[in-house]
């Protein structure tokens, strides 16, 4: 519940709140000067913001385009089924006949939002305009028309949406979930305690980050798209893209770790043993220490070199131990590859 007020009251969506609350009402106000529309329906306007507000600028004009797009399908699937009706059809096989519409339409993708609004314009205009279908029809589209491009000006004028910040947060928070994951991941090693199950639950949590994190910074490249304010932040868009391709590679090489660790604790890997596996856990944690120092620190360079260093003595030492074990070289052997990879992934930003 807690989760849930903070995303209600995340500053970014109390300024939209505040946006929309505006846009509808100077689209509500004016609507009746709208030339062709009949005022009568002047709330349509309002419902045109809605479709059209947007957390970024680009979205809102693609939003209230699709929803402009969706409404002309519906209306159109609306007039035919009227007319069938007039023509003595049941009411039944108009409202059907506007539903499946709107549904079988609803499946061009490039629709995108104006999906929904399909069917919901077909049954309105089915209901509501039999008096003057063909009146009733041009004041429902013109009138959300005005409310769209009223949601977009507001959008444009009043602080426009940029989420470069907030998705450079997203990527430290992931960075510092990683940081953690391998920490607990040293921690279990050291302690003789692996679990798979708990492994497995952590990945799939990791996993779920990750993806939610990359939509972030896809809404905060989103957001730059015809921004005014984007000009100035040219570059810490092209850094959050680095950061993302970065820390997407070390996320992965981080489930492999996890995987890999899974499956010496199933086959009881002597690395795992009690005078083997500190060695393991310490070139885990190593890294772990290289991943946590945030860009354009200073002690980053010797976090790198004390974990290249760490994980070469091991890899040095696990070569000779799996002398004596080669049946268990391929997966043990892994283990080290994977915190490779997630320095050499890292090395760019220390």
């Amino acid at each position: 519940m807690r989760a849930a007020v903070a995303q209600a009251l995340d500053a970014s969506r109390l300024l939209l709140a505040g946006k929309a609350a505006l846009a509808a009402g100077i689209a509500w106000y004016f609507a009746p000067l709208i030339p062709l529309a009949d005022d009568s329906y002047s709330y349509y306007a309002p419902l045109g913001v809605l479709v059209s507000m947007y957390p970024t600028l680009a979205g809102s004009a693609r939003s209230g385009l699709q929803a402009l797009l969706g409404l002309a399908f519906g209306i159109g699937a609306g007039i035919g089924a009227l007319a069938l009706v007039r023509a003595g059809a049941p009411g039944l096989v108009g409202v059907s006949l506007v539903v499946g519409v709107g549904v079988l339409v609803g499946g061009i993708r490039v629709l995108g939002a104006g999906r929904d609004w399909i069917a919901i314009a077909g049954l309105i205009v089915l209901l509501i305009g039999d008096a003057d279908t063909g009146g009733f029809s041009l004041t429902y589209l013109v009138t959300m028309a005005f409310g769209a491009v009223v949601g977009v000006i507001i959008n444009l004028v009043i602080v426009p949406p940029l989420h470069l910040r907030h998705a450079g947060d997203r990527l430290s928070q992931l960075r510092d979930e990683i940081v953690s994951q391998l920490g607990e991941m040293a921690d279990a090693v050291e302690s003789g305690s692996l679990d798979e199950a708990s492994l497995a639950q952590e990945m799939s949590h990791l996993a779920d980050m990750a993806a939610s994190v990359a939509e972030d910074v896809s809404e905060g490249d989103l957001s730059k798209r015809g921004n005014p304010r984007g000009v100035r932040h040219a570059e810490e868009q092209r850094e959050n893209a680095r950061r993302f391709r970065a820390i997407e590679r070390i996320a992965f090489f981080t489930r492999d770790l996890a995987d890999v660790l899974a499956r010496m604790q199933e086959r009881a890997s002597p690395l795992l043993a009690t005078d083997h596996r500190d060695d393991l856990a310490e070139a885990i944690r190593a890294t772990a220490g290289f991943i946590a120092q945030p860009i354009g620190d200073p002690r980053a360079a010797a976090a790198r070199d004390t974990a290249d260093r760490i994980l070469t003595d091991y890899a040095s030492s696990l070569r000779i131990r799996l002398e004596e074990h080669p049946a268990d070289a391929a997966t043990d052997l892994t283990a080290v590859e994977s915190l490779r990879r997630i320095l050499d992934a890292a090395r760019p930003f220390a």
